[in-house]
Formats: structure tokens, C-alpha cells, sequence
């Protein structure tokens, strides 16, 4: 059965190998952080994204589409990281913000499995990049966390908030959104189904 959190609510994993969904009705960028105890990101290199796809543990999508499915192996990230933020982006010369568009519902389910936690992320205004869940170890125990924190200022004020100095997010921003091309688009089906 899965748990349909709303947000700022958790829900345990029981398994360390999980698989994230993401179903929007537009296209949208994947992308996924790896931060420590407090969420802060060390460097640009905490940052997978569309052109550069992978962190221990986990491959990101390469392509913008309106729904995206990828693998995380919590035993496969480094020790010192303690938070895996999904990160969703709209990308150039798409809508100009979340709040123009049906809202977004991400999930972590068993890979090729059923649901675990699923969480629409509604709200959503002005925000072009949004930080929709994370996965977090707490006490060598792994959750998830619905957290919808989205951000008018776009990816570079995220990657700020999440600890990278101001000319790094900026530079990480641009070249993230260089990457996602807009023909390189794939349409959001009618209805996402599993």
C-alpha cells in the first residue's frame, strides 16, 4: 500500500534499493543532490544532472520529459552524505513556472515495483525549480521526506539555498539548462501509468 505523504511528512524504507518516479504534466528536468547531516552540498560535483548523470549510487535521467523513472542505491552512497534531494526543474522554453502547470507527483517505490511513499506536489506558484523529496539517514536508517520547496529564483537560488557559493550555483545553473535542449524534449503522456 502505498503512503501518499503530504509535505514535510516521512516515511521509513525498509529497503536500500529504491526507485524513483516522476510523473509531470510537462516536461521537466531530474536531477538529484547529494548533501550532508544538514542538506548542504560540498561542491557542484553533489549535483547530478544532464550532463553529468551520475553520483555513487545513482544515475539521473539524460533527457527533459514529463515522466522519468531511475534507481538509487542507498548502499552505494558515500558516508558522508545523508540527504538524496529530487530535484525538479521546467526547462527553458517551457511553462515559466510550476503554478501554470498540473502538479507534479513523484514517488520512490521497489524497483520495478509497487509504490512505497508517493507525494503531489501542489501549491506550487511562481517556483521554476523545486526540491520535491529527498531520502535522508538518520541513525543508519534510511526515509523519505516530502518536501515541495520550491524557489521563483530558479535552479541557481536552490543550489545557493543548498550551501554552493553564489558564482558556482549560477555557473552549475546555467550549464544544467544549456544541457537541456529544448528539442531534446519528450511530451508528458495523457495519464501516467506504471
Amino acid at each position: 500500500m502505498t503512503a501518499e505523504l503530504v509535505r514535510g511528512q516521512n516515511h521509513p524504507l525498509s529497503r536500500s534499493r529504491v526507485e524513483i518516479r516522476v510523473s509531470a504534466g510537462t516536461p521537466v528536468l531530474a536531477l538529484a543532490s547529494a548533501g550532508d547531516d544538514a542538506g548542504r552540498l560540498p561542491g557542484p560535483e553533489a549535483v547530478a544532472h544532464p550532463g553529468a548523470r551520475a553520483l555513487a549510487g545513482l544515475e539521473v535521467p539524460d533527457a527533459v520529459s514529463g515522466r522519468h523513472r531511475f534507481t538509487v542505491d542507498l548502499d552505494a552512497v558515500g558516508p558522508a552524505v545523508h540527504r538524496v534531494g529530487l530535484v525538479l526543474v521546467l526547462p527553458p522554453g517551457g511553462p515559466v513556472r510550476f503554478g501554470a502547470v498540473p502538479a507534479p507527483y513523484v514517488a520512490v517505490a521497489e524497483p520495478e515495483g509497487a509504490e512505497i511513499a508517493g507525494y503531489t506536489l501542489d501549491g506550487l506558484d511562481s517556483e521554476t525549480a523545486v526540491v520535491a523529496l529527498e531520502l535522508y539517514r538518520r541513525q543508519g536508517a534510511w526515509k523519505v521526506r516530502a518536501v515541495g520547496q520550491g524557489y521563483a529564483g530558479g535552479l541557481g537560488a536552490l543550489l545557493a539555498d543548498a550551501g554552493l557559493p553564489g558564482p558556482a550555483a549560477v555557473a552549475l545553473a546555467a550549464q544544467v539548462m544549456a544541457a537541456a535542449a529544448p528539442e531534446a524534449t519528450t511530451p508528458a503522456p495523457a495519464e501516467a501509468v506504471w
